[in-house]
């Protein structure tokens, strides 16, 4: 019944969090205490819950029971699959307070944010580099450091420094263009080629803006390209 009244009598003597058992106390409390009684017996990964380590061995079976019914898509979770129907429906219930930046995911708009705030966590340990993303670092230090690119085609002779970027690649080869339009017959093989043509053909919408003058652009890229006309530096063609 308490999940109908609301009530919610446990409470962790940490944080804020409040629940309805004692048992999802107990499970909460192992956030706080780093315990991860789970683990996998292919990898190092440990977690806290056992339904969480069953969705983690889905990685090393290749099982992934949940498809979209609009595209090829599959995942492993059901969330995975809610985000992936949002670039098909276009909602993007998360938005900046600041600028017009708009996104799927509370993390992707937690990520933004530190663009207006100036912070970046990440800093590489070979030069002064420092960035917003994990994965703009691990690329950093890839492409500035070593040089390494671990991805390879099978088909051809391109190699690039991410997996995903490989997986893209490859629809070149295979046909696949997985991301459609749904005003009209467009396809690609990028959501940020999507996204770009919904912007330029259909809405019109040009989200980043110049600070300087009144230039606005649809590509963050294209926006870096014209801030080195204010700077003096000769953009990259």
């Amino acid at each position: 019944m308490k999940i109908h009244t609301g009530e919610k009598p446990f409470s962790c003597n940490i944080c804020e969090y409040r629940c309805t058992t004692k048992s999802y106390l107990l499970t909460h409390m192992k956030i706080h205490t780093g315990e991860k009684p789970f683990s996998c017996n292919i990898c190092e990964y440990r977690c806290i819950l056992k339904s969480t380590l069953r969705t983690h061995m889905k990685i090393h079976t290749g099982e992934k029971p949940f498809s979209c019914n609009i595209c090829e898509y599959r995942c492993i979770t059901k969330s995975s699959l809610q985000k992936h129907m949002k670039i098909h429906t276009g909602e993007r219930p998360f938005s900046c307070n600041i600028c017009e930046y708009r996104c799927i995911k509370k993390g992707h708009l937690q990520t933004h944010m530190k663009i207006h705030t100036g912070e970046k966590p990440f800093s590489c340990n070979i030069c002064e580099y420092r960035c917003i993303r994990k994965s703009s670092l691990q690329t950093h230090i890839m492409k500035i450091h070593t040089g390494e690119r671990p991805f390879s085609c099978n088909v051809c002779e391109y190699r690039c420094i991410k997996k995903d970027h490989l997986q893209t690649h490859m629809k070149i080869h295979t046909g696949e263009k997985p991301f459609s339009c749904n005003i009209c017959e467009y396809r690609c093989i990028r959501k940020s080629s999507l996204q770009t043509h919904i912007m330029k053909i259909h809405t019109g919408e040009r989200p980043f803006s110049c600070n300087i003058c009144e230039y606005r652009c649809i590509t963050k890229s294209s926006l870096q390209r014209h801030l080195k006309t204010h700077t003096g530096a000769k953009p990259f063609s």
